[in-house]
């Protein structure tokens, strides 16, 4: 018996068929965990760019803005806010169309614009210029995002928490 064993461990020692089964069953799997990671985490910048995207272009729009003019001249005011939150989200005016991120809501985003009143210092407290300006005050848009990962899984998989995409740009107000 222990003989026949023997021979056999032998013989199984220099056998080679199936090798490549073994060592594909062995890396298999962790190349698909690789491979899933990595398509999340490029979904996830995916979305923060186009987050960031829609607040710089929602910025941009509101910071040249100028509902008074429009009234001045006899045509309807517009709410250059709601354009501005419709930019962000959508990537025209109307409020319409597909979203730039699925599940990104009006919620979300928020626009603030600075009354010609209510600007801030061009110098803060310790003397460091934060804005170039010829003018002690300078107007800025805000426009800001919150928003909820989603994922594909592989986060709740893995018993990572949900994760929050937060984004920020300020434009100063160009009106005319």
């Amino acid at each position: 018996m222990r003989r026949r064993l023997s021979i056999f461990s032998q013989r199984f020692r220099r056998d080679e068929h199936g090798s490549a089964l073994v060592e594909m069953t062995l890396i298999a799997p962790l190349m698909i965990a690789l491979s899933a990671g990595v398509f999340e985490f490029g979904n996830l910048i995916h979305q923060k760019l186009l987050i960031e995207a829609g607040l710089r272009d929602g910025a941009r729009y509101a910071s040249r803005c100028n509902s008074q003019m429009y009234s001045d001249y006899g045509f309807a005011a517009i709410d250059c806010a709601a354009n501005a939150e419709n930019i962000a989200l959508y990537g025209n005016i109307a409020d319409t169309g597909t979203v730039r991120v699925p599940g990104l809501t009006a919620d979300n985003i928020t626009i603030d614009i600075a009354n010609l009143v209510d600007c801030e210092n061009a110098v803060d407290g310790a003397g460091v210029t934060q804005y170039r300006s010829v003018t002690p005050l300078v107007c800025i848009v805000r426009a800001s995002s919150t928003f909820d990962y989603p994922g594909v899984g592989l986060l709740d998989l893995l018993g990572i928490g949900p994760i929050t995409l937060n984004g920020v740009h300020e434009e100063r107000i160009i009106r005319f």
